[in-house]
This record gives structure tokens, C-alpha cells and sequence, in this order.
């Protein structure tokens, strides 16, 4: 048996070991990550309780948002609980079960994101470039399946790098520089040669979320050529505002994504990890609903509503 073999190491649980040594920097990042989890949280629940009871939000647009932060309240739970468990409990441990898991819904969470900010931008080319068309190529069973495939998406997504991430054997060291389970931390650790299976996986991945994006800057280059053939400028503004809140929350998710994984690495500094992964795993899911909610004149008029201020 050659050393590599050699030194493979059964590994039953993972220490989680992303945040600052100093104990009081611990518990800051703690609360400020529950405090951060509490507001995406409730922000999230927000949006679904209102494009659900609100009437004049059954609409396309809406219930793919609704669906968006659905799984954005699963995306930001996958991460932050743990973390501020074990800073509570000062045990960093997580067993290989739960680190499973947490990879798992974590992926999972990204892909089914990304795949409904695919579907929003193309809710949103279909509107304004086809008008005419909106109600056969929306309706309500074409937004069923479009938002199940989603869901699908990331299933498959989560799946299979979940598979091929825990497929290797680990050597030696069983820690985890970041504050939850991620498939570069954990590639780390693996035995040299094993990340075969997983860095297939990562460049089909990358491909094919490159070709979905493509298709997205492509529905924008026709959204934005037809805007501006509108000749009233009231109406080309008017109709631009349907589309920002969106294109800003594809820029944030797939800026602070490009951040994390692009130009941060397992080799750099731990704080810096830290700040990378926070910001991709907890500004999207908190910021999704502020972008919404603040530049949606629908939502502030549902959320008048609810609070009895407008009639219905």
C-alpha cells in the first residue's frame, strides 16, 4: 500500500473552525450572523405570506418570488444555525452525517437560485418582448412546471456534487477552515489524486451555469433593446422598473458567488474565507427581500394592505 492509502483516516465527524480564534470575535460573528439570519428570515416569510394572500399578486412574476424565498430561507438556514450552535456551545463539531447534509442543502439551495433566477429573467423577456403571448407562454401550469424543474435542478445539482465531494477518502487532518461544509474546504482534506470525480463534476457544473447565463444576458440584450424602442420615456422607465429589482438580485448572487469561488481559494487567509463565504451565503437571501420590497410599488401596496392602510 502506498502512503496515501496508508494514511487514509475514517472520518466520523469535522471540526468547523472558519471563524476568528478570539473568543469575543467569535461570539460577534455569531450574533451578528443570528441577527442577519432573523432579518433574511423574516423578510423572506414576508414575501411569501404577501404575493400568497394578496390578490393582486397572483401573478407569474410573483409566484416565482415567492418560490425565491422559499429557498432562500432554505438557503441561509443551511449554514447559519450550525454555526451559531456551535459558537454558543463552543464545540465546533459537526458529525460526517451532518456535514453531508449541509453540503448538500447548501448546493442544493445555489442551484435551485440560480435556475429561478433563469426562469425570472425569462418571465420578465417574455413580458415585455412577447405581450401578446404572455398569458400561453405563462400560465399557470407552464409556471408550475418551470418552478418544479427548478426545484429539480438543484436537486440533481446538490446531488451530485454532494456524491462526488464524499466520494473520496480523507487523509490526515479532519478540519474545516470555513464555518460550514463547502466542496473546496472539504476537497482539501482528501487524499492527493481522489478530487477526480468532483472536479469532473465542478466543470460540467461551471459549463453549464455559464451557457444558463449566457441565455440570461441574452433575454436582458432583447428586455433592454425593446425598452428602449418605447417612445414615451415615462413608459420605457415604467417598464425598466419591472426589471430591476430582478437584474439586481442576479448581479448580487452572482457577483458575491463570483466572489467566494472565483477569487477566494482554501489557501487564502481564514478571515478572509470567513468574509467571502458570509457574503455569499448571507447577503443574498437578506437583501433579496429589501430589493423587492422597496422597489416594488406592488409590494408596498400589498404590505399597506395587509396592514389596513389601502382598501382592498
Amino acid at each position: 500500500m502506498g502512503d496515501g492509502v496508508s494514511n487514509v483516516t475514517p472520518v466520523m465527524e469535522f471540526l468547523l473552525q472558519g471563524l476568528p480564534e478570539d473568543r469575543a470575535l467569535q461570539r460577534l460573528c455569531a450574533s451578528v450572523f443570528l441577527l442577519t439570519y432573523l432579518a433574511a428570515v423574516a423578510g423572506n416569510l414576508l414575501i411569501v405570506a404577501l404575493t400568497s394572500a394578496d390578490q393582486r399578486l397572483q401573478t407569474p412574476m410573483y409566484f416565482f418570488l415567492k418560490n425565491l424565498s422559499l429557498v432562500d430561507i432554505c438557503f441561509i438556514s443551511t449554514t447559519v444555525p450550525k454555526s451559531v450552535a456551535n459558537t454558543l456551545t463552543s464545540s465546533p463539531a459537526i458529525s460526517f452525517k451532518g456535514c453531508t447534509t449541509q453540503l448538500f442543502l447548501f448546493i442544493f439551495s445555489a442551484g435551485s437560485e440560480f435556475a429561478l433566477l433563469l426562469v425570472m429573467s425569462y418571465d420578465r423577456y417574455t413580458a415585455i418582448c412577447h405581450p401578446l403571448h404572455y398569458g400561453v407562454l405563462m400560465s399557470r401550469a407552464a409556471c408550475v412546471r418551470m418552478a418544479v424543474a427548478s426545484w429539480l435542478s438543484g436537486c440533481i445539482h446538490g446531488s451530485l456534487h454532494t456524491a462526488g465531494t464524499l466520494s473520496v477518502h480523507f487523509c490526515g487532518s479532519n478540519i474545516v477552515h470555513q464555518f460550514f461544509c463547502d466542496v473546496p474546504s472539504l476537497l482539501a482534506l482528501a487524499c492527493p489524486g481522489e478530487q477526480r470525480l468532483e472536479y469532473a463534476f465542478l466543470v460540467g457544473s461551471c459549463g453549464f451555469s455559464f451557457v444558463c447565463f449566457l441565455f440570461m444576458v441574452g433575454s436582458y440584450a432583447h428586455i433592454f433593446s425593446t425598452v428602449l424602442r418605447i417612445p414615451s420615456t415615462q413608459g420605457r422607465l415604467k417598464t425598466f422598473s419591472t426589471c430591476l429589482p430582478h437584474l439586481s438580485v442576479v448581479t448580487l448572487f452572482l457577483t458575491s458567488g463570483m466572489v467566494k469561488y472565483l477569487w477566494n481559494s482554501h489557501e487564502s487567509s481564514s478571515s478572509l474565507n470567513m468574509f467571502t463565504s458570509a457574503l455569499y451565503s448571507l447577503l443574498p437571501p437578506t437583501l433579496n427581500p429589501v430589493i423587492y420590497c422597496l422597489r416594488n410599488r406592488d409590494m408596498q401596496g400589498a404590505m399597506a394592505r395587509a396592514l389596513g392602510r389601502l382598501p382592498r
